[in-house]
């Protein structure tokens, strides 16, 4: 090569020499700038107040500023490489359901993202910070995301404040006060609900006004007071005074104002609350009154006052209790010469109540004997309260005294009349027993005469017309001596009940079939309504039958011709609810709390048709309590119904139906000839049984008295006798004695058949020697059994 080629060369070479050496220096100046603004964002990010982290294209985190640090609970070194949602982990507080990274959403939209509010950061050690946050993407020079940067703050102390602030709004709010603000000039700037009901604006209505138009004109001169002592920093408490609401209605009000000052402590403003005093200032004035009227009734109702200074032990009396104790005025008394005057079997339980009623700091309310100075007794009533000094001690006792001399001679008077009443009510019972007696032994002889009839055949329908009237009038006048009766057993406690698992079903059925015809013969329309499952109670089938039947018969008999009654059962809970609802004439209002006492009868102008003893509801409230039910009435009043529901019991366990017994064919067995004595004082009762007895192909024979009843046995030897209780000259019991005294009267059977039918006579007639206890009048099924199961032959 020629010279000039190297030297072109050469140049070449050291242009690209110093190329390189500038291209270094400006890439080592580049590094050295980029190295310090690193730093400088580090430090800048290390010393900021929020969180910082900041991630890769992919979302991974690359860095973690110590306040993100100490949010998240993850290192920078733990958390560099993670997935930011491991170590982001945000909520909805209210829903806690997970809120969508805004890095991320950054990164996928490439701009700025905010979270919403209400944003949850659970740490790694599952400590929750309440934050805001928001995100942007970095970009490449064509704009591409390379990462996102997320920043964030923890607003736990805000949060507190907002809350505090809108706990405080609240309780302005909800205030009883009227709770108002306004400028130094008087411009009202605030003014809560209570305001508004105080005083009647509304706050558009007040807001912006001045305060002045609630303040009556002839007490302007306040507002200029208040207002010079706001503007020195005072504060005006329980000012009382008065204000006018909308309209110029007056209010008394109780008003605190307390001055408002801004950031450099000068009074701005003033928030006033306003209290209405109206009605205490009237309930002051009413106190007044009722104290002046007090003491007018103490005067009134002869009332002394007196005192104990505990200091000087001695006593204070105004003239009154000085009347009631029968002390001479001037007399000195102290608390024990005072004491010595209460009677000595009183005092030592007086004494110890005043003890423990002024130790406990309460007030005493004794009765007691006072024997005064003159030696007359009076009873007093004594009322007192002790005041105490400071350190506890008692430094008094005041109280009033009132004879109640006659108050207590009416209390005996009282007791001795309720007294009266029990015995009174004693004697009721047994009357009603002897009724009972007295309506069975008139209805022996229908029942015979009716059994009798039955066995003849001359002119069948007539007979028939007669046994049904018989029947009917027989039936009716036993089922009032048996709720009588029962209406007795019930108040006596003395009601047995037979309680077997029955069918609620079964029930109804009974019921309906003994008031079934009653209820057609009105013309009314029944409806029944039964649970589809079978209901099972442990009851008695008959009483409770007798209940459901004695509720229809009341609405069939209180419901106008052509009515509608209802029985509804249904099952509620643990318990069976039935019904029984018509169109009936009601019942008044004041009435329902009665309907089921003895002997009620409601003021109803079908009363007087109807008739009736009353005692109907009172049996189905005792004979469903004796069940462990309930029974109620309810009407809507008089001609529009009435309802009475019966709640009982359903019998514990799995329903298991009461077992079916197979019915066999009915055999006729012939009754043998029986050789029967009837003794009993009513001849027409006695012939009439005599004549049936013989109807039925016995030999019957008669006796009218204990002595006659007693021969006639012996002469006779009856397989049977029939003997009646109370029976002149020798009654029945002793006549049996003296029968089962006798070697030929032992073996034979003797059946006392009477009106009485209480357990104490049934056990009375076990211990004469009777066999059996029937109560007349007897059935003819009864009868015929009776003689059915005599043995063949029992005396010679």
């Amino acid at each position: 090569m020629t010279e000039p080629e190297d030297d072109e060369e050469r140049s070449l070479r050291s242009v690209a020499l110093q190329n390189a050496k500038s291209i270094l220096v400006e890439r080592q100046r580049v590094e050295r700038e980029l190295f310090t603004e690193r730093e400088r964002l580090r430090i800048t990010l290390a010393s900021i107040g929020d969180a910082v982290i900041s991630t890769d294209a992919e979302g991974r985190v690359v860095f973690l500023n110590p306040v993100a640090e100490r949010l998240t609970g993850w290192r920078q070194a733990d958390a560099v490489g993670q997935p930011l949602t491991d170590v982001f982990q945000i909520v909805n507080e209210t829903t806690r359901a997970t809120v969508e990274n805004p890095a991320l959403r950054a990164l996928r939209e490439g701009r700025v993202v905010d979270l919403a509010n209400h944003t949850v950061l659970i740490a790694r050690d599952g400590t929750e910070h309440p934050i805001d946050d928001s995100a942007g993407p970095m970009l490449d020079e064509r704009g591409a995301p390379i990462g996102a940067v997320l920043v964030f703050r923890d607003v736990s102390e805000r949060k507190r404040a907002e809350e505090g602030l809108a706990q405080l709004a609240a309780i302005v709010e909800s205030s009883e006060d009227a709770i108002l603000s306004k400028t130094l000039d008087g411009v009202i700037r605030s003014w809560n609900a209570a305001a508004q009901r105080v005083f009647g604006y509304t706050a558009a209505e007040a807001i912006g006004q001045n305060v002045t138009m609630l303040i009556p004109r002839e007490r302007l001169d306040e507002e200029t007071v208040i207002l010079s002592k706001l503007q020195q920093g005072q504060r005006i408490d329980h000012f009382e005074t008065v204000r006018l609401a909308k309209g110029g209605r007056r209010l008394d009000i109780s008003l605190s104002v307390s001055p408002v000052k801004d950031h450099d402590g000068r009074v701005i403003g003033a928030s006033k609350i306003a209290r209405d005093i109206t009605e205490r200032k009237r309930a002051d004035e009413v106190l007044r009154q009722s104290q002046e009227r007090l003491a007018l009734a103490v005067a009134a109702a002869s009332l002394g006052d007196w005192s104990w200074d505990a200091a000087t032990d001695r006593m204070g009396f105004s003239q009154r209790a000085l009347d009631i104790f029968g002390i001479a005025p001037g007399r000195l008394m102290t608390r024990s010469t005072m004491q010595a005057l209460v009677h000595e079997d009183d005092r030592p339980g007086a004494a110890a109540e005043v003890e423990r009623s002024t130790a406990a700091g309460g007030q005493y309310d004794v009765e007691y004997r006072l024997i005064r100075p003159s030696g007359d007794v009076v009873w007093v009533s004594s009322k007192g309260k002790a005041q105490y000094r400071t350190d506890g001690s008692i430094s008094g006792i005041f109280g009033v005294v009132q004879d109640v001399t006659e108050r207590k001679r009416l209390e005996s008077d009282l007791r001795q009349r309720v007294h009266e009443l029990a015995d009174a009510d004693r004697k009721k019972d047994e009357f009603i027993a002897l009724l009972a007696h007295e309506l069975r032994n008139p209805l022996a002889p229908i029942r015979a005469g009716l059994q009798v009839l039955k066995l003849g055949a001359s002119d069948p329908s007539a007979l028939e017309k007669a046994r049904g009237m018989m029947d009917r009038q027989l039936s009716h006048m036993v089922r009032l001596i048996d709720d009588l009766l029962d209406v007795s057993r019930i108040s006596s406690g003395r009601l047995n009940l037979q309680k077997t698992p029955v069918l609620l079903s079964d029930v109804v059925s009974h019921a309906l079939e003994a008031v079934g015809p009653a209820i057609q013969a009105a013309g009314h329309q029944l409806d029944v309504s039964m649970p589809e499952a079978p209901v099972l109670l442990e009851a008695d089938l008959t009483r409770l039958a007798q209940v459901f039947g004695n509720l229809l018969a009341n609405s069939a008999k209180y419901t106008p011709q052509g009515g509608q009654i209802w029985l509804k059962a249904e099952v509620r809970g643990g318990e069976t609810v039935v019904s029984v609802r018509d169109t009936g004439i009601g019942i008044p209002s004041d009435a329902l709390s009665r309907v089921f006492e003895m002997f009620s009868q409601v003021d109803r102008s079908v009363e007087r048709v109807t008739g009736g003893l009353g005692i109907g509801l009172a049996l189905v409230k005792g004979l469903i309590e004796t069940h462990g039910g309930t029974v109620r009435a309810a009407s809507p009043g008089p001609g529009l119904g009435s309802t009475f529901t019966v709640r009982l019991p359903i019998r514990g366990g799995d329903i298991a139906l009461p077992p079916t017994e197979a019915v066999a064919p009915e055999r006729v067995t012939p009754v043998p000839r029986r050789k029967v004595v009837v003794a009993d004082d009513s001849v027409d009762g006695a012939e009439a049984m005599a004549d049936l007895l013989e109807a039925m192909g016995n030999e019957a024979h008669v006796a009218h008295d204990g002595l006659s009843a007693v021969a006639l046995v012996e002469r006779v030897r009856p397989e049977l006798v029939l003997m009646d209780v109370g029976m002149p000259g020798q009654n029945g019991l002793d006549a049996t004695r003296q029968i089962r005294q006798q070697p030929w009267g032992r073996p034979m059977r003797i059946i006392a058949l009477t009106g009485w039918g209480q357990e104490a006579d049934r056990q009375r007639s076990r211990a004469a020697g009777c066999d059996g206890h029937l109560v007349k009048p007897i059935d003819f099924e009864q009868l015929e059994k009776l003689l059915r199961e005599l043995p063949e032959k029992t005396a010679e």
